[in-house]
């Protein structure tokens, strides 16, 4: 977006305002998956409308078309994210097989693409991400048009049931901890590209960046069967927000591109562990019938709400005190969020 004179406040806005759409978007998709008792159907709709718009997005050079079009797409991927994620727990489940030895495969892919994307970009230019897209998204929609569906409870789901969901204390408690832990992880999702720019490196440097940092997960999502034990995702959630801390303290630190993209390495013990301990633990306390619905909230703490306040403050801050301050706000935020982490496990303790 940079390159195509968006600046750093413009693309907070575009994603603040794609984060409103998301809000709305992802629960009504996870409803519409629980009410009809299907989640490959709804994927389906939403990989053709995503495939079509995104197609057209990346051909886009102004800020009212980018935007505009930046809400149609995030109106239909985002809700992708947490749908697919329930397919695949569910799916392992049905398999009897970890969950995180499916999710395995999403991180090797993101990192596959991330790299190539890089390079694609430095070579042809953003427009021929646009063909990229719409080839991945046909690719997608075929592969899970030849799927089998998830089984899915017999329960029927109501508007009582999703107030049971809501009202239950321990979701609460839980979800306030992954809105605070994901302010900070979303900001700098969004602005390390950016960061890594003002740091004088190019477009390729991004796509290494973000290719380490996906790459690096896939070893902790293949031994997940070893360290993700029920009673203990709190505990690793915990764990993670420490080091998310510590990274963003070291991005903030570091002066040079291939020092930030060093620092990504510390994303194997962060995201894998924070997200895959926290869909564990959601599981536990959500009703079967509520799955795909519990699921799209917890995306929506982390990719929506806490979006658009990232993007939007995140702009602000990077563009008014720089990228140094940027990330050592980050780190504060996370320390925040860590301490919040401790009080939640000792009134674990407490409670038995």
């Amino acid at each position: 977006m940079k390159a195509q004179g968006i600046s750093e406040t413009q693309v907070g806005l575009i994603i603040s305002a794609g984060g409103l759409v998301t809000i709305i978007a992802q629960p009504l998709w996870g409803m519409i998956s629980d009410r009809f008792k299907t989640v490959r159907k709804v994927i389906l709709i939403l990989v053709f409308f995503t495939t079509i718009s995104g197609f057209f997005l990346y051909q886009m050079s102004t800020f009212t078309t980018i935007i505009l079009l930046t809400l149609i797409v995030y109106a239909f991927l985002m809700p992708l994210d947490p749908l697919t994620e329930s397919l695949s727990f569910t799916t392992s489940e049905t398999l009897k097989i970890t969950y995180g030895s499916v999710r395995t495969y999403g991180a090797l892919g993101y990192a596959v693409l991330s790299l190539v994307v890089g390079y694609v970009m430095n070579w042809f230019g953003m427009t021929s991400i646009s063909y990229l897209f719409g080839l991945l998204g046909v690719i997608c929609f075929f592969i899970v048009f030849f799927m089998k569906d998830v089984p899915t409870s017999p329960v029927p789901v109501t508007i009582n049931g999703l107030k049971k969901v809501l009202a239950n204390r321990e979701m609460q408690l839980f979800l306030l901890l992954i809105f605070i832990a994901s302010i900070p992880a979303r900001m700098n999702d969004t602005f390390l590209g950016i960061h890594i720019g003002t740091l004088h490196g190019d477009t390729k440097l991004v796509g290494i960046a973000f290719f380490i940092s996906a790459s690096s997960e896939i070893v902790i999502f293949a031994l997940s069967f070893w360290w993700l034990k029920k009673g203990r995702e709190l505990q690793l959630i915990t764990i993670a927000i420490f080091f998310y801390a510590i990274r963003f303290l070291l991005s903030g630190f570091v002066e040079h591109p291939y020092a930030l993209i060093a620092v990504q390495i510390l994303q194997m013990v962060t995201f894998p562990i924070f997200y895959t301990a926290a869909i564990q633990y959601l599981y536990q306390i959500v009703p079967r019938e509520w799955r795909a619905t519990g699921q799209t909230l917890l995306a929506l703490l982390f990719f929506g709400i806490s979006g658009i306040i990232s993007a939007a403050v995140g702009g602000y801050v990077y563009n008014t005190f720089g990228g140094h301050f940027f990330y050592y706000m980050l780190a504060s935020i996370s320390g925040i969020a860590f301490l919040y982490g401790l009080v939640l496990l000792s009134r674990q303790k407490r409670l038995g």
